[in-house]
């Protein structure tokens, strides 16, 4: 039996095109996670996806005003109050894009601690990959969220690969990130920690945990 209040899993793609890859990673990262949760922990999964494609003026508003409008706001306070987050970002000149980090510069510094965060990108060649360990973990470990060790970075030529005796295809790590997500929501971190480290619990608490899941880490 389900319990009354459903998990809450939130995706933010920052893809500019129309259809976009950024956003159908996202999609495809926030359902693994959702079919984890719903068959292996038997729980209710609520999943949002903030495009921030149709919040571009906002964001840029905002930066300037100091005032979200109410679309924007409502999107940094669905973020805020994610049980679970997916950011994916494409990648541009070698980081992540603009308007990805223009709308986590609006977030409050505090109010992703502790949250379990999939890192995601999207490229067109796989030389850009480090993106993820140079630009978005730091990022994230910035905001005091518990990055997990499996960072998906989609390059155009890993849609339909299914990986070789080598290197796992796309739609073996997004399984792996998604079920990653899955558990530190639920409290059972790859690392055997419960996530619900908070303010506090103090800094001390917090970078130890950090520290045991960037050990951990798998491209």
């Amino acid at each position: 039996m389900f319990p009354t209040t459903p998990l809450k899993i939130v995706a933010v793609a920052a893809g500019l095109s129309s259809p976009s890859s950024t956003r159908l990673l996202a999609d495809r990262l926030a359902e693994a996670a959702r079919e984890r949760l719903t068959a292996d922990q038997d729980h209710r999964v609520e999943v949002q996806v903030v495009e921030l494609r149709g919040l571009a003026v906002d964001i840029a508003n905002h930066l300037v005003t100091g005032f979200p409008p109410a679309g924007l706001k409502e999107a940094i306070d669905t973020v805020t109050g994610a049980d679970g987050l997916i950011a994916v970002s494409p990648v541009f000149t070698a980081s992540y894009s603009g308007l990805f980090k223009s709308f986590f510069d609006l977030v409050d510094h505090t109010a992703l601690t502790g949250k379990p965060v999939v890192i995601a990108a999207t490229g067109g060649t796989p030389r850009h990959s480090l993106v993820l360990e140079h630009a978005m973990r730091p990022l994230f470990a910035y905001l005091r969220a518990v990055v997990l060790p499996t960072s998906v970075y989609a390059a155009s030529e890993d849609w339909g690969s299914s990986g070789d005796e080598y290197t796992e295809g796309l739609p073996s790590r997004i399984r792996r990130a998604g079920g990653e997500l899955a558990s530190a929501v639920t409290g059972r971190t790859v690392s055997g920690a419960s996530r619900a480290l908070t303010l506090d619990d103090g800094e001390d608490a917090l970078v130890p945990f950090a520290q045991q899941l960037a050990d951990l880490r798998v491209n």
